[in-house]
C-alpha cells in the first residue's frame, strides 16, 4: 500500500472510530462523565506509555519536559481536551447525540474563526460566507433549543481550541498525547479515588465485561488520534478536511436512527444551514488548494521552456 493510500485507510479509520463513540459510551453506564473521563485519562496514559516504550520514543517525550514553554502548552491543551471529553460524554450519555454532531460539523467553521483571532490569519469572501451562514445557523438552532445550543458550541470551541495548542508546538502525536494525559492524570486519578470512597465507582463493581470496558476507553481514546496523526502526516490538510465530516455525519446517523432523537422541520432547516456553510467552505477550499498547486508547477518549470 502506497503512503497515501496508507494515508487516507488511516483517517477513515480514525474518524469511523469517533464516530462509533455514540454507541460505545453507554455502554459505560452507570458510571457518570467525570468517571468515564478520568478512566479514559488513565488507561490512555498507561497504553500510550507502553506503545512509547515499544517504539522506543521516550526520548522525544524528555525533550519537550525540558522546554517550559511546550509544557505550558500542552497543559492548556490537556485541559481543553478533557473538558471537550466531558462536554461530549455528558452530551452522548443525555440523549444529545445530535446536537453533538452538530459540534463537529461547525467545528472546521470555528477553527477558521479562531484563526482569525488568534493569528490574524485573513478569510477569503467565500469563507465569511461560511462563518455568516454557521452564525445564522446557531440563532435557527437556539430558537429551536429554546436555549443556545451550548453542548454544541462547548465541543466545537474546545476542539477549535485545542487544535490551536498543538499548533504553538511540535511535538509528535505519541509524546504530546503522552504529557497531555499526563499532567490531567493526577486529578483524574483523585477523581477516581474519591468516587470509589464514597461508594460510588463502578469500576470493579459491575462485573468483568463493564472494567474491561472503562479499560478499553484509553485505548479508544488513544488509538484514534495515533490514527489522525498518521493520515496528516500522508495526505493534504484538503483530503483530511473531507475525511473529518465522516465523524458528525455517523453521530447524526447514529442520533436519529438509533437513539430516535427528534428532528423537528427548524432543526432541519438549522443542519441545513450548517451543511450549505460546509459546503460554501469545502468548495471554497479545494479551489484554493487547486489553484496553490497549479501555482507551484508553474514556479517549478525552468526559465526558457
Amino acid at each position: 500500500m502506497d503512503e497515501r493510500r496508507l494515508g487516507v485507510a488511516s483517517g477513515l479509520g480514525a474518524y469511523a472510530l469517533w464516530g462509533l463513540f455514540p454507541l460505545y459510551f453507554p455502554l459505560l453506564e452507570p458510571a457518570g462523565g467525570l468517571e468515564i473521563v478520568a478512566h479514559r485519562v488513565v488507561w490512555s496514559l498507561l497504553f500510550i506509555g507502553l506503545l512509547l516504550t515499544v517504539v522506543r520514543r521516550w526520548s522525544l517525550v524528555r525533550a519537550a519536559v525540558s522546554d517550559k514553554r511546550t509544557m505550558l502548552v500542552l497543559a492548556g491543551a490537556a485541559v481543553l481536551i478533557s473538558g471537550n471529553w466531558l462536554v461530549f460524554v455528558y452530551g452522548v450519555n443525555s440523549g444529545h447525540v445530535v446536537e453533538t454532531s452538530l459540534g463537529y460539523f461547525i467545528n472546521p467553521l470555528v477553527s477558521v474563526l479562531l484563526g482569525v483571532v488568534v493569528f490574524s490569519e485573513r478569510l477569503r469572501p467565500l469563507q465569511w460566507t461560511a462563518v455568516g451562514l454557521a452564525a445564522v445557523a446557531v440563532t435557527v438552532l437556539t430558537v429551536d433549543y429554546g436555549r443556545p445550543p451550548w453542548i454544541a458550541l462547548s465541543l466545537a470551541f474546545t476542539f477549535g481550541l485545542y487544535g490551536v495548542m498543538k499548533k504553538l508546538v511540535r511535538v509528535e502525536a505519541a509524546p504530546g498525547l503522552f504529557l497531555e494525559t499526563a499532567l490531567v492524570a493526577i486529578p483524574a486519578a483523585a477523581v477516581l479515588t474519591v468516587l470509589h470512597s464514597q461508594g460510588e465507582g463502578t469500576f470493579g463493581n459491575l462485573g468483568a465485561l463493564h472494567t474491561v470496558l472503562l479499560v478499553l476507553s484509553g485505548v479508544a481514546t488513544a488509538v484514534p488520534l495515533l490514527l489522525f496523526a498518521a493520515a496528516a502526516r500522508r495526505v493534504p490538510l484538503s483530503t483530511v478536511g473531507l475525511l473529518q465530516y465522516l465523524t458528525p455525519c455517523m453521530h447524526l446517523t447514529i442520533g436519529v436512527f438509533v437513539y430516535g432523537e427528534p428532528m423537528p422541520p427548524v432543526r432541519l432547516a438549522g443542519f441545513a444551514l450548517v451543511w450549505a456553510a460546509l459546503a460554501v467552505f469545502t468548495a471554497d477550499s479545494l479551489r484554493h488548494a487547486r489553484a496553490g498547486s497549479r501555482r507551484a508547477v508553474i514556479e517549478a518549470v525552468p526559465a526558457g521552456l
